[in-house]
């Protein structure tokens, strides 16, 4: 796999956000999910550069970007990145989110109508967000009792302490665990490269945060128990390509239909009936040709 040099970019509120890029031509912008960084992009940019210029971010609080300031929503990191593109002179692109990343490149399509030219959803987060419940004794799901906080969200016993734990220990093994168990369950990549994620992931410092605008997270017009409907999706003017993984444990494969169906004629929707949470390891030609045909 092809490492990419880390660049950086100071931003006006405060963050600089590190940035990989490669190849010439069409710009095609990648941003990673929870608990990645733009690393985990690499051998993706590295099948596409000889067809498009690739450009891939640190989320604020990923990675070798900084984490000056907290925040609330994935809006807030979509404007960082149309901060970072409009500082780096990219005004027409295509974007793929992956997971958290999804719901981010929805939000910078809102925010930047006339340059998104497409959208690429792999296994993303629904439009809806990503719901948090309260763990009963047997750390199962209590339905009836939401999250609402980021205290909860940090004291959660299942979903968050095992990882900030990890992470405060820079716990490689439990960290491959945790992937090995929901992420890659499936398949694993090359040693080399699986230890450079472990590395990128421990960098996380912001996971509350991210949990908190997952949770929260609703560009429909219909309020959630966590959220009242933003109805941004209606600002999201280009086409949609749904990327999913069909044996995702992460993201439920339903999710991945309504948001096809929501967007309705503006959305194709693709499935990879091998894949779960991470089609770059699942199906990588499968993922690599499904950008190639619908770019």
């Amino acid at each position: 796999m092809k490492q990419y040099p880390v660049n950086f970019t100071a931003l006006a509120n405060g963050e600089t956000l590190a940035w990989r890029q490669g190849g010439s031509g069409e710009v095609i912008v990648f941003l990673h999910g929870n608990m990645s960084s733009s690393v985990h992009w690499q051998s993706s940019m590295e099948a596409l550069e000889n067809d498009f210029s690739v450009f891939a971010p640190d989320l604020r609080g990923f990675g070798d970007s900084t984490y000056v300031n907290k925040f609330d929503s994935l809006l807030e990191l979509a404007q960082d990145v149309k901060m970072l593109l409009d500082a780096q002179k990219i005004d027409k692109f295509s974007v793929v989110g992956w997971s958290t990343g999804g719901g981010i490149a929805l939000e910078l399509a809102a925010l930047m109508p006339d340059a998104v030219k497409k959208v690429f959803l792999l296994n993303s987060v629904a439009l809806t967000g990503y719901p948090m419940f309260k763990k009963d004794a047997q750390g199962k799901p209590v339905l009836t009792d939401p999250i609402l906080t980021k205290d909860d969200i940090a004291s959660d016993p299942v979903q968050v302490m095992p990882v900030l734990n990890a992470y405060a220990k820079g716990d490689k093994n439990t960290m491959r665990a945790i992937w090995n168990g929901i992420i890659y369950n499936m398949n694993q990549p090359p040693e080399a490269a699986y230890e450079l994620y472990l590395e990128a992931m421990l960098k996380q410092r912001n996971l509350v945060d991210v949990n908190y605008s997952l949770m929260t997270f609703n560009m429909t017009d219909s309020p959630t128990m966590w959220a009242e409907g933003s109805g941004r999706m209606s600002g999201v003017k280009c086409p949609i390509v749904v990327l999913q993984g069909e044996k995702d444990i992460v993201v439920p494969p339903i999710w991945a239909n309504q948001i096809a169906e929501a967007f309705g004629s503006q959305a194709k929707l693709i499935t990879f009936p091998n894949a779960g949470h991470s089609p770059i390891t699942d199906d990588f030609d499968g993922f690599i040709n499904a950008i190639k045909a619908n770019i």
